[in-house]
């Protein structure tokens, strides 16, 4: 491994070193990573996944086991997102507003349970990014120790794939609220209409990168741009017409210029 990935490998651990530390744990790359890392130097580590309308089923069995797999203490915690009136409205910043529900809940985790640390998985490239949830992070004294040290996306894969985990190339994953433009209500039947819908994209493409953009009675699909091909056939196109439209959507279409990070951002 490249000698600047370990000198950032070494900050981490500086910052983890003997403290008794509560992770917010999604299972992805990064709070896996992050994970694997503070289990080289801290007393004590607890991953706790937040359970909300916002996961799937699909990303907390990931996370299990995953958590499983570092050998590391995991637990689940319930939050109800959807009682903050300021996320349902789905501002720009709606995601501070989660943050704000989730956090709270994680430290009354980190409380009942004398943990002194709390951190998530944060990476530089989040911070060039609209993240309006970090300021939530700051104000509650959550930590980044990834960001801290530098570590960018590309940098935290190859740490995970040199120390075996199997997420190290688990595409990146957002929360569902994530597919409803701003100004638009986020609501339980929004969030379980597109959870569907990608799921059914997945297994009729094959294809691992989705997101289908809910703008009312339009279903706007983004296929990641290296699977974009898969989608090309006119019996997948039919099927998953056809499925979206069982769902309630008067419209399906096809964004040419495949996923990318942000795109409801694009308008800001």
């Amino acid at each position: 491994m490249d000698k600047s990935i370990l000198k950032k490998i070494d900050k981490v651990h500086d910052i983890l070193k003997n403290k008794k530390v509560l992770i917010a744990y999604s299972g992805g790359v990064d709070s896996s990573t992050i994970s694997s890392l503070a289990k080289d130097v801290s007393d004590r580590v607890l991953a706790v996944t937040v359970n909300s309308q916002l996961m799937t089923n699909g990303e907390l069995k990931d996370a299990n086991d995953t958590a499983k797999e570092i050998g590391i203490e995991w637990k689940v915690i319930d939050v109800d997102v959807l009682s903050n009136e300021k996320f349902v409205e789905n501002p720009p910043d709606r995601c501070y507003y989660c943050k704000i529900e989730i956090l709270n809940k994680i430290l009354a985790v980190a409380k009942e349970e004398s943990l002194e640390l709390i951190i998530d998985g944060t990476n530089a490239d989040d911070l060039e990014d609209h993240r309006p949830g970090h300021v939530a992070l700051l104000e509650l004294n959550v930590r980044s120790p990834l960001a801290e040290a530098g570590l960018r996306k590309n940098e935290i894969r190859e740490i995970a794939k040199f120390r075996g985990l199997k997420v190290w190339e688990r595409p990146s994953m957002a929360c569902l609220a994530s597919r409803i433009p701003y100004g638009k209500e986020v609501t339980a039947e929004k969030l379980k209409i597109i959870e569907k819908a990608e799921n059914v994209i997945k297994h009729k493409a094959r294809v691992k990168v989705v997101r289908v953009r809910c703008y009312d009675d339009l279903a706007k699909i983004e296929i990641g741009k290296n699977e974009m091909n898969k989608i090309y056939s006119e019996e997948i196109i039919k099927e998953i017409t056809e499925y979206l439209k069982s769902l309630g959507f008067k419209y399906v279409t096809l964004d040419l210029e495949g996923y990318r990070s942000g795109a409801l951002d694009e308008v800001l």
